[in-house]
């Protein structure tokens, strides 16, 4: 894995959650470095979600999970992880309709305030720069906001508790091919910023071209790991995420 100096800011090891005797994902490591966009990949059911909510301490699992090279066999809870640096950007984004942009995001700083940082100002500022689209809607209804708005908003309101470490979930889903490519512009941006990030998706192709690593999931396991550029030129990943059959890509690349 690439910037192997860097530390590890989250690793799972043995890592397994069931729904009662269902194995939704059986027994996965993998680790997220500082500086780095990681992304698992595969099909809709594969547990991608599923691990991605054990990480956050929404699910209980086994085996261990190393939150900024803290050992733990059990889910520490959301406001303790959102505390220690890492946030969680879920797939059905989860705003407050009713509320206004800017409210949506003061909402995202309401901890670091409660402990004591006065710094929402300048954070919201910092957003508005990487999201000026928010800034022209900050006292528009979040609810009133299209799909592309709705997810930068979402990511928006993450960053205003600084994290260290982004989840993303899905943050291509419904979205138009346009809307698509700003999303990973953005994704990109922030890891120049110092955000590293999980990234959780079904678009292989942008995926792979944002990410430093991956891992294919498939039926609650890990079938493929490495650097993104290395799978993307994959045989089984090109013909099964990427849609492109082998005899296409043999025939592109003479």
């Amino acid at each position: 894995m690439s910037g192997t100096e860097t530390p590890v800011l989250l690793a799972c090891r043995g890592l397994s959650v069931s729904y009662g005797k269902i194995a939704a994902v059986r027994s996965v490591s993998m680790e997220i470095r500082e500086g780095q966009v990681v992304t698992i990949v595969g099909p809709n059911g594969a547990g991608k979600t599923t691990l991605l909510s054990a990480m956050m301490g929404l699910l209980p699992f086994s085996g261990e999970i190393a939150y900024f090279g803290e050992s733990t066999t059990r889910p520490l809870g959301v406001e303790k992880l959102v505390r220690r640096g890492m946030g969680l950007i879920p797939e059905k984004r989860e705003l407050f309709g009713s509320m206004s942009v800017e409210d949506n995001l003061r909402l995202g700083g309401f901890d670091r305030w409660r402990q004591g940082q006065r710094d929402q100002r300048d954070t919201l500022d910092e957003v508005f720069g990487i999201f000026p689209r928010l800034k022209e809607r900050r006292r528009q209804a979040a609810g009133t906001l299209s799909g592309g708005e709705r997810q930068m908003l979402a990511m928006g309101r993450a960053l205003m508790a600084k994290p260290k470490l982004l989840l993303l979930d899905e943050p291509s889903l419904g979205l138009a091919p346009l809307i698509i490519a700003e999303i990973f512009r953005i994704i990109a941006d922030l890891r120049r910023r110092g955000v590293s990030i999980l990234l959780v998706e079904q678009n292989a192709r942008a995926a792979m071209a944002v990410a430093d690593y991956g891992y294919v999931m498939e039926a609650g396991e890990f079938a493929l790991q490495g650097p993104a550029a290395d799978l993307a030129k994959n045989d089984r990943v090109i013909e099964t995420y990427l849609g492109i059959a082998g005899a296409d890509r043999q025939t592109a690349d003479a």
